[in-house]
């Protein structure tokens, strides 16, 4: 699992040390390093982050006044040579406390500390399966003046078109007056996923997901910005690793 760190200290040596532990640790990643706070808040908001190495005494705004402007932040990590703040800086939830100068061994120890939370939360967050109510393999529509049977095996996508749908199959397509919601309520959950407002895919008949689209055979569907987090969840539970 790839973490990925900022970086926020205002002394170039403090941060050289860090970039150079993080080289050793094929899982850890620095994302982007800030000289002071204040910048950080734009990293932040263009870049997923999922540990800071926060330093504490810092001009314009201390690390510790910076967190608290945070309404999310990521694990955080002190890294200060002054002890004194080691107490605040707990209660804020960071996860560890690093006073400079501190070891490769020391740096890994709280690695590792911030790599179990993370795991933690993504087995916690991930949608599990979901278990279909279905016993049939297939249910009818009613299309072209007649009602025809349709097996879920066959389907590769279903389309929205307002207040019709269109269900790609194999070797043909439907058009029939029926609702997403309908249709979604039809499905097998465990077989189909909606990505976008405009369609619902069989995960079995998935080519490949690239950026924000997925290939069924020979056609490339969009993934909805509101469906991104959930369905890249979903799929993340599937990824060999």
């Amino acid at each position: 699992m790839e973490i990925k760190a900022l970086i926020i200290d205002d002394e170039p040596l403090a941060q050289n040390v860090i970039k150079q532990y993080a080289g050793k640790i094929p899982d850890l990643t620095i994302s982007a390093t800030c000289n002071e706070a204040i910048c950080a808040h734009k990293v932040l908001q263009e870049t997923e982050i999922d540990l800071l190495f926060l330093d504490i005494n810092m001009p314009k705004l201390s690390g510790i006044s910076f967190l608290k402007t945070l309404k999310n932040p990521p694990l955080v990590i002190f890294t200060t040579a002054y002890s004194e703040y080691a107490l605040e800086g707990f209660e804020l939830n960071a996860i560890d406390y690093l006073k400079k100068p501190f070891s490769f061994d020391r740096f890994y120890k709280a690695f590792t500390r911030a790599e179990e939370i993370l795991r933690l939360k993504k087995s916690l967050n991930a949608p599990q399966p979901k278990q279909s109510n279905s016993k049939n393999e297939y249910f009818f529509v009613k299309a072209n003046k007649k009602t025809i049977k349709v097996c879920f095996s066959e389907i590769l996508f279903i389309e929205g078109l307002g207040d019709y749908i269109k269900i790609h199959l194999q070797s043909s397509k439907l058009v029939t007056n029926l609702s997403m919601k309908k249709m979604l309520d039809l499905l097998p959950e465990e077989k189909f996923y909606r990505i976008h407002k405009s369609y619902i895919i069989s995960l079995d008949k998935i080519s490949s997901i690239e950026g924000n689209m997925v290939s069924i055979q020979a056609n490339k569907l969009p993934i909805g910005n509101s469906y991104r987090q959930d369905f890249g969840h979903y799929i993340s539970g599937y990824i060999a690793e």
